[in-house]
């Protein structure tokens, strides 16, 4: 039964739709034949995103939704189910990440990554169970992070929100699958989604910019996008509980589990060469395109530019 599912006639919910690796996702799905309702909070973005993916309402419905707003949420399904009639996948992509050092993170970026990563993805699951259960068929897709697996420094929001994820996503597979719903939680290393101009920097901005665009650039530590989507499809289609993208990301996260102690220490040596934290200026985000230091060599950020371009990453009228 997994073997014949396919996307083909498909109504697919992407939250984070309108940019970045969800519109990747929706690009890949719109080319299997999927019909598409696509979540995001900026209406020009979605407006962009729906244009690019064919700009026909009948198949790419584009919905202003806050997933951190439960009662956002639970319109946008019942839109959606107005609209399509049912909905047979749905995939938790809304994300927001914040990059800096432990000094300068408020207990606000913990809301606010939790607040998106884990409570927008149970608003979105509760709201469509119900109809899945109905039909006795779904498929639930959770975009997590390697930063799910092992703690990052200087990503401590953005990880405890995704350590978070990773445990309900585990947790509603093992109660769903008996109402014939498959989950899959996605942990991707570092991917090419051009993601990292909306990032949002603390500390010495500069230098959190540097080091964060630079890894999510280049060729031999980063995916690109496009084959994590692919590879996150299959696994969808598929009904894989788990997928780690990346042989860099499956190697820490192996190493993690079976040398405790040792990767601890290796990491806490990583962080001893990432930037130190600054004064109370530090303490304001900044978007990563509003911290790119003149002195960063374009070609290291060659591939993360270009993604963040073509994935609807900018404003309108924007150039890096």
């Amino acid at each position: 039964m997994r073997a014949r599912f396919r996307y083909a006639g498909r109504v697919v919910v992407i939250t984070g739709g309108s940019r970045g690796l969800g519109l990747i996702l929706a690009r890949q799905l719109r080319k299997a034949g999927a019909r598409l309702a696509l979540l995001a909070r900026n209406s020009e973005e979605l407006a962009r995103a729906q244009t690019a993916l064919g700009g026909v309402q009948a198949s790419v419905l584009a919905l202003v939704c806050d997933v951190t707003d439960r009662a956002q949420v639970h319109n946008a399904v019942g839109t959606t189910l107005q609209h399509f009639g049912n909905i047979d996948v749905l995939i938790n992509n809304a994300g927001v990440i914040q990059v800096g050092p432990l000094t300068h993170m408020t207990i606000g970026d913990y809301q606010q990554a939790m607040n998106t990563h884990f409570w927008g993805a149970l608003h979105c699951i509760e709201a469509v169970l119900p109809h899945m259960r109905q039909r006795r068929a779904g498929r639930i897709i959770n975009i997590a992070s390697i930063g799910g697996l092992i703690a990052v420094p200087h990503l401590a929001p953005y990880s405890a929100s995704k350590f978070a994820l990773v445990g309900y996503s585990d947790a509603v597979r093992a109660e769903v699958a008996k109402d014939g719903i498959r989950v899959t939680t996605v942990c991707p290393g570092l991917m090419r989604t051009g993601s990292a101009v909306n990032a949002l920097m603390k500390g010495r901005h500069h230098a959190e910019f540097a080091w964060f665009s630079a890894l999510s650039s280049l060729p031999l530590i980063s995916i690109d996008a496009r084959r994590a989507a692919a590879q996150i499809l299959e696994a969808g289609r598929r009904g894989v509980p788990h997928l780690t993208i990346t042989p860099h990301a499956r190697f820490a996260s192996i190493l993690s589990r079976l040398l405790p102690n040792t990767f601890a220490r290796l990491v806490a040596l990583s962080n001893r060469v990432l930037p130190g934290p600054t004064d109370s200026l530090g303490s304001e985000a900044w978007p990563g395109r509003e911290s790119r230091s003149r002195k960063l060599p374009r070609f290291i950020t060659v591939l993360g530019d270009r993604a963040a371009l073509h994935n609807n990453e900018l404003p309108a009228r924007s150039s890096l």
